[in-house]
């Protein structure tokens, strides 16, 4: 039998620490991915199963810059068009890898 639990912003960074994984995602962008898959579970129905490993493994926390050097691309416009762009400020996003 699997229990689910809700939890807030507090407990979802703390998950993040407790696995080692602090260092994945800035403590801004922590709040940025919480809000998006608290935003996705209320419009889609789905109910998102808190993974640490898969969340890190899926999502990417760099600058604009960094991002597009990775995927040698143009403009972030390319990057919105080929993956979900989460921003984060003017410099920082988190995008899910492609």
């Amino acid at each position: 039998m699997k229990m689910k639990q809700m939890i807030n912003l507090y407990e979802f960074r703390k998950a993040f620490m407790d696995y080692g994984r602090e260092d994945n995602f800035s403590y801004d962008g922590l709040e940025v991915l919480f809000n998006y898959l608290q935003d996705y579970e209320e419009s889609t129905g789905v109910e998102v199963e808190l993974d640490v490993i898969a969340i890190c493994c899926d999502f990417t926390e760099n600058t604009i810059k960094e991002a597009l050097e990775y995927y040698e691309l143009d403009s972030l416009d390319e990057l919105v068009r080929n993956t979900l762009v989460l921003p984060i400020d003017e410099e920082s996003i988190i995008y899910l890898n492609y």
